[in-house]
């Protein structure tokens, strides 16, 4: 994989409704980040095109089938399919999130928030070292939304977080959406889990939004499929204020995909959030 280029970066999560848009507007979006899973298993038509796109526009990989945040092992079987789709594609880089998928056979659907104790700790630390073992690279790991505070929790989830960091080798993919929306869930400051947290690990950034259940009173769903709101862009700032290596900023949008001229605002937006931030912490 090649090294990122040494500044921020802001860019755009690859979804085939926006293909067009996105090689309309290269010129304004930095990076492109792909999710692995919908070119597993890697066929030739896949991965030529993804060989096209990162001929044009650096790319990453994201991952969202392997849950290693368990104390079951991830299964091989899908980490020597991502390890060839990442030999055959040599993205820029890749990442998983931080949650458990499956459990005694059964494929749950959706990306769970493991327990947050000491024995998922030493799960996830163990199969975040299998996959880089069967990647050859070190993954990044991404906190994740949730509705609840996980059942089995002793831990809160920037100590929890902060564990795992440090029992491991693997940088950090912040989802600032998904600190937001357990801020509100969990009950919690979402600057002091910013301040908890080692930002110094920090590579990715995603930025999305979610919606309310039940009314602005209530719990966020973390749906990807609504423009990122204004703590996402306040956190941001904050972001860029106290970290000080260079940041890639990704746009999550799943569905509901508004005009490519207000995704592409939005990218505009993020860039001078992370500035003002910047430009604070000098």
């Amino acid at each position: 994989m090649e090294p990122g280029a040494e500044r921020d970066r802001v860019g755009l999560g690859w979804r085939p409704q926006l293909a067009a848009g996105i090689f309309a507007n290269l010129d304004r979006i930095d990076v492109v980040e792909v999710i692995a899973d919908d070119y597993l298993p890697a066929a030739r038509k896949g991965i030529d095109a993804l060989r096209t796109l990162r001929a044009q526009t650096p790319v990453l990989l994201h991952s969202i089938g392997l849950g290693p945040g368990s104390t079951a092992r991830v299964e091989q079987r899908r980490v020597d399919a991502l390890a060839k789709l990442i030999e055959a594609v040599e993205p820029e880089s890749w990442s998983e999130h931080l949650a458990f998928v499956r459990g005694g056979g059964i494929e749950i659907g959706h990306l769970c928030a493991p327990p947050r104790n000491a024995w998922t700790v030493e799960g996830t630390a163990e199969n975040l070292d299998r996959m880089r073992r069967g990647v050859g690279v070190t993954p990044m790991v991404e906190n994740i939304a949730t509705l609840v505070d996980p059942p089995g929790s002793d831990l809160g989830e920037s100590v929890w977080l902060s564990a795992v960091m440090a029992a491991t080798e693997s940088p950090l993919l912040l989802d600032l959406h998904n600190v937001v929306t357990n801020a509100r869930n969990l009950g919690y400051e979402a600057v002091e889990f910013l301040e908890a947290i080692p930002l110094d690990r920090v590579r990715v950034i995603h930025i999305s939004g979610g919606r309310f259940l039940g009314g602005e009173g209530g719990p966020i769903l973390d749906d990807h499929l609504h423009d990122p709101p204004e703590p996402v862009y306040q956190l941001l700032e904050e972001v860029g204020r106290r970290a000080r290596q260079p940041l890639t900023v990704i746009l999550e949008r799943d569905g509901r995909f508004p005009a490519m001229s207000e995704l592409l605002a939005q990218l505009d937006r993020a860039r001078a959030s992370l500035r003002a931030g910047r430009e604070r912490g000098a």
